[in-house]
């Protein structure tokens, strides 16, 4: 059994930057079916999620750039990153100057990740293991997701919620690689990057990753 999470991801990671944002540095892993298989045996499941938490996902590292170079999006606002991970988006949020910063996620290995992470490049990120999908978030400007649309029925779910958000007056960004199941419409297109990625977990070395923010009409 692995009794601290945080220990499991610092033996089984090194602090590196990211390709495309170097100003951040992360625990990552150099190989992700060893670690899965390595996570798996030692909590004796079989059914875990894949190691999220230990790489820079294109979507990501796009979005994450796209805070850094575009500070105002959320200086002096209270931000959440959904599905967060490695807690890469909410550490650029946090150096970009924004007011709080969330991270949630439902792997526990995720949390323990953002923790380190947000530790080693020295700002402040509350991380919290929580589902928050259909939830009001009262407390929260600005919601960030980074690669979520890359399976059908999780976008089935969570799309109307963002959605809901930003129809509600709330700003959500995504950061996402021409994944099949992200919305085509009700979108507004903020930024487009080549971002290179780890050939292990992509089918080419360059993702195209697109900015974009929801709650927009076709007609805008």
């Amino acid at each position: 059994m692995i009794a601290d999470p945080a220990v499991f991801v610092r033996e089984q990671t090194r602090l590196s930057p990211v390709a495309f944002v170097p100003e951040i540095r992360l625990h990552q892993a150099d190989e992700a079916t060893a670690l899965w298989h390595l996570t798996e045996a030692t909590l004796d499941q079989a059914d875990l999620p894949p190691p999220f938490w230990a790489f820079a996902w294109a979507g990501g590292q796009g979005l994450a750039r796209y805070i850094l170079d575009h500070p105002e999006t959320v200086r002096g606002k209270r931000v959440l990153d959904f599905a967060s991970g490695s807690g890469l988006v909410a550490i650029a949020a946090a150096l970009a100057g924004a007011s709080d910063v969330e991270a949630v996620d439902i792997d526990p290995f995720a949390v323990a990740s953002i923790g380190l992470n947000a530790a080693a490049n020295g700002v402040a990120v509350s991380a919290r293991r929580v589902d928050l999908i259909g939830a009001a978030l009262d407390n929260c400007d600005v919601l960030l997701a980074g690669d979520v649309f890359y399976d059908r029925g999780f976008a089935a779910v969570l799309l109307p919620w963002l959605q809901r958000l930003a129809a509600g007056g709330m700003t959500v960004i995504a950061g996402d690689p021409d994944r099949a199941y992200a919305p085509a419409t009700g979108r507004r297109d903020l930024a487009r990057y080549e971002v290179p990625v780890h050939p292990a977990l992509e089918d080419a070395t360059v993702k195209r990753v697109n900015v974009l923010q929801l709650g927009f009409c076709e007609a805008l």
